[in-house]
């Protein structure tokens, strides 16, 4: 039987009280105040979660091309530390309080105005919430969260702790009629985001493919990329990086664009389209390294069958035969064959809120 990865058995460390508590002295003390405790939050992280800090080292020595000292891991800690402590504001629609520097979002309104919505694809890196804060900001602007039911249940538990009147629309993945709804939201001309670096299964060649990131051979899901060329729509990476202070860069960058993709070329473009997506993923990561929160070995070795550069039609190929036993957990009332629906059973698309 194919395990889960590292990431998807950790236990989430949130306390609903706790966020109350920080929510509270958060929005009457000020954010510098808020900030302030966050470094003894931090400190405590780094003294007592040796495995995450241990990934946190081994993915600092990749992508700052030197051995990481403590300070680096303290600070990769406070930068995740910081992004969730400004979810406190943004949730509360406090957008004054940042400089909020988006770069690419032309591309956003250019895409929208086809009318056939656009597929946001972003990765574990910086803030999600500062670009859905950006739609928050502009009524012509939907953004829908895309994530199995089980982080939707606790983001959203998260989030109602911070403010209830800023609950997501989430869309749940894994089950009957995820991807009607996914299909239907887009079909309003809404973006809808999902973070698309993670592999829930270790050891399934049929829904990862292994890419070289950061110098090394790393797993990264197909399951994303299949659902939009599927559904034929247009996909934009984004990337909310917090550099310091009140200030995030937003980036858009055009991903790939499924729209007019005949059948027999979709395979090619699937590919293409995942090389440019670990290949922007490397470039971000570089530029702004501390904002890269994933804390489990990404880089797990020894996936059989899932070699670098393996075909996308090979992977979709034992993908359609491995996932047969899911079937019932497939959106089969999407609006596509059900063949074609079965490699998405298990779509490896999931966010969590804390290391």
């Amino acid at each position: 039987m194919t395990k889960r990865t590292d990431w998807a058995n950790q236990q989430e460390r949130s306390n609903t009280l706790l966020l109350r508590v920080m929510t509270w002295l958060s929005l009457r003390l000020g954010r510098r105040a808020g900030r302030a405790l966050l470094h003894l939050i931090a400190l405590y992280f780094v003294l007592f979660s040796p495995r995450a800090c241990a990934a946190s080292r081994d993915y600092l020595r990749r992508v700052l091309g030197r051995p990481a000292h403590w300070r680096d891991v303290y600070r990769h800690v406070f930068t995740f530390a910081s992004t969730i402590h400004d979810r406190i504001y943004l949730a509360n629609a406090r957008f004054d309080m940042f400089d909020i520097r988006p770069h690419g979002h032309t591309l956003v309104d250019e895409t929208l105005a086809k009318g056939r919505g656009v597929f946001l694809m972003g990765a574990h890196l910086g803030s999600f919430e500062i670009v859905r804060a950006l739609g928050r900001t502009r009524p012509d602007l939907r953004v829908v969260v895309t994530m199995y039911e089980e982080n939707a249940q606790k983001i959203n538990a998260t989030l109602a702790a911070v403010n209830p009147a800023a609950k997501p629309e989430v869309i749940g993945l894994g089950q009957v009629g995820s991807m009607l709804k996914v299909h239907e939201r887009l079909d309003q001309n809404c973006m809808v985001g999902m973070l698309a670096d993670r592999t829930l299964l270790a050891g399934d060649a049929a829904t990862m493919r292994r890419m070289a990131f950061l110098g090394e051979p790393a797993a990264f899901p197909l399951g994303p990329l299949y659902m939009a060329a599927m559904l034929k729509r247009p996909v934009l990476f984004m990337t909310g990086l917090y550099r310091g202070g009140n200030r995030y860069d937003v980036h858009f960058e055009t991903l790939a664009d499924f729209t007019d993709v005949p059948r027999e070329a979709r395979q090619r473009a699937i590919d293409a389209a995942l090389v440019r997506y670990v290949t922007l993923l490397d470039r971000y990561c570089r530029m702004a390294p501390y904002n890269w929160f994933n804390y489990y070995d990404f880089w797990q070795g020894g996936v059989q069958g899932a070699s670098v550069g393996a075909p996308a039609s090979a992977t979709a190929a034992a993908a359609a035969a491995a996932t047969v036993t899911a079937a019932a957990r497939a959106p089969a009332s999407a609006p596509v064959r059900r063949r074609e629906t079965r490699p998405h059973a298990e779509l490896p698309v999931r966010e969590v809120t804390d290391a």
